[in-house]
């Protein structure tokens, strides 16, 4: 289709955004919108421009015959700081707290722009560790992998209490869980995550890890690597976790139901 170069400007954008971690070729961008070379490098530089003003993230371009553009998906560390304030004080809203000192968390998991900004800050993290997957409990935590994985551009491997038939054969490992203190087992189907892989474990929630150091065993178990671990929220414990290689986005650091008082501060992705 031929277009004019404002229409090109605005599909071409369109299709990097939907396509990030992908190298596009300038091949690819000649033949759709039928322009020359040198008219889309000049687009790429325009459109590259704008992306790393806006801070949408970074647009890595190379010249040459066979030279094209990939955008990366960012957020800049000013914006992740004014995030993670925004939510931590959202999380200390006294109407959160539920009977037994639970936190409701639903509203924030369940919003559609709050969990693809915090996705995208957790993807900014881990984009340097060259992740081909994203797994996750079948629990709370999967719209933030979901988001993750969206900007990383992999696939998500969703692990499980039960065993579906819909998914095959499975690969099954018994761990101990950190708040109960006991012997449970999860699974993953083998055609869900390919062998040599590195893969980042994401959770919505951490109080010692037993969950978390569960996948990471089912991870080795599939001949793969961890090649990081992120959490929503972790939980201020006096007990010694689990796992201690992992980065936080907040840390619920107590919850007084009597007083009707909630601690939340920032985690740890931003002590470096």
């Amino acid at each position: 289709m031929k277009f004019r170069r404002s229409g090109r400007l605005v599909d071409m954008t369109n299709y990097l955004l939907n396509h990030p971690h992908e190298q596009v070729s300038l091949s690819f961008f000649s033949e759709r919108y039928q322009a020359a070379k040198s008219s889309i490098s000049e687009d790429l530089g325009i459109v590259k421009e704008v992306v790393e003003n806006q801070n949408i993230g970074s647009l890595q371009t190379s010249a040459g015959a066979i030279g094209g553009a990939t955008f990366i998906p960012g957020i800049s560390r000013h914006e992740m700081q004014e995030t993670l304030s925004e939510l931590c004080e959202e999380l200390q809203d006294p109407e959160r707290i539920l009977p037994g000192g639970y936190l409701y968390m639903m509203d924030i998991i369940g919003d559609p722009r709050k969990i693809e900004k915090l996705g995208r800050i957790l993807a900014t993290h881990f984009q340097g560790e060259k992740v081909d997957a994203v797994m996750t409990m079948a629990t709370k935590g999967i719209p933030l992998a979901y988001a993750v994985a969206s900007d990383l551009n992999v696939p998500v491997s969703i692990v499980r209490h039960e065993h579906r038939i819909t998914e095959g054969s499975i690969v099954s490992i018994n761990y101990v869980s950190g708040s109960k203190r006991r012997i449970e087992t999860m699974s993953l189907a083998r055609r869900s995550l390919q062998p040599q892989s590195r893969v980042l474990i994401i959770d919505d929630f951490m109080k010692l890890g037993g969950t978390i150091q569960g996948m990471k065993d089912l991870v080795t178990e599939f001949q793969s690597t961890v090649a990081g671990i992120g959490v929503l929220t972790e939980a201020a414990d006096e007990e010694e976790k689990l796992v201690n290689d992992y980065v936080s986005l907040t840390k619920l650091s107590g919850v007084n139901e009597r007083e009707r008082k909630i601690q939340v501060e920032i985690g740890n992705l931003l002590d470096d």
